[in-house]
């Protein structure tokens, strides 16, 4: 079975309340007595997880170059979601669809960012391509502080193709483009919605583009032509949060 390695407090907590099964935990022996990790260890033991106590310097060996936290946990690989499943579960939980398609997000710091957000703002799944583009790597984990445990992300082969099974399910498709019709805010989120985002440094491919049923536009009043695609996101998952609210 493969394995991920999982760093910090809040992402090695969020993974086991989640039931993601660990087999090794290693703790810094100076870190034991947090409450933080008390709660980590309680839930190592209900598991049955083996926990090693190690000096802060293994655990920079374990990983090196991050801010481990003292706790590192070495845990079955996460596992993809299925389109599928994430057209069901709003259906299943009385709700409108909320989807967010990443097209080409290469910074695994702003994917973990953006699965944070989408977890935040009640997002019922995260869609990826498959090539050129960010997994959900130990970074990725990292920055999403443990909402990657709760956000379900599916690895999708063509985004075109993905988009057209999203319109057959009854979702309206909204690209994010500095050029888009509509102004974010006069854009109605609160029917079945997935918000299309571009990668770093092209934005959304022409192809992908051509195949959302309308554009959105954030406006920019200063001298710089585009936002981070994180808060981007946030931005617009927030305003369909909002509009879903009233």
């Amino acid at each position: 079975m493969s394995k991920d390695k999982i760093i910090g407090i809040n992402p090695v907590l969020e993974a086991m309340k989640a039931g993601r099964p660990v087999q090794r935990l290693l703790v810094a022996d100076q870190r034991k007595q947090d409450r933080n990790v008390q709660a980590i260890l309680r839930l190592a033991r209900e598991c049955g997880a083996e926990v090693r106590f190690a000096s802060r310097e293994a655990l920079n060996r374990e990983a090196p170059g991050t801010n481990h936290q003292g706790v590192i946990a070495i845990a079955s690989a996460k596992q993809y979601a299925t389109l599928d499943e994430i057209l069901a579960a709003p259906a299943q939980q009385g709700k409108a669809p909320l989807l967010l398609v990443l097209d080409g997000v290469e910074d695994p710091r702003n994917l973990g960012a953006i699965i944070r957000t989408a977890g935040a703002a009640g997002v019922h799944g995260v869609i990826i391509p498959e090539r050129r583009a960010t997994g959900l790597t130990e970074t990725v984990a990292k920055a999403a502080a443990g909402a990657m445990e709760h956000v379900p992300v599916v690895k999708v082969v063509n985004i075109v193709n993905t988009l057209e099974e999203f319109k057959k399910a009854g979702v309206w498709v909204a690209g994010a483009e500095a050029g888009g019709e509509t102004v974010y805010w006069d854009a109605d989120f609160v029917r079945p919605t997935a918000l299309v985002l571009g990668g770093e440094a092209r934005g959304v491919r022409r192809l992908v583009r051509e195949h959302c049923d309308y554009l959105v536009s954030l406006p920019l009043l200063g001298m710089i032509s585009s936002l981070n695609v994180s808060v981007a996101a946030g931005i617009l998952l927030y305003e369909a949060l909002r509009q879903r609210s009233r």
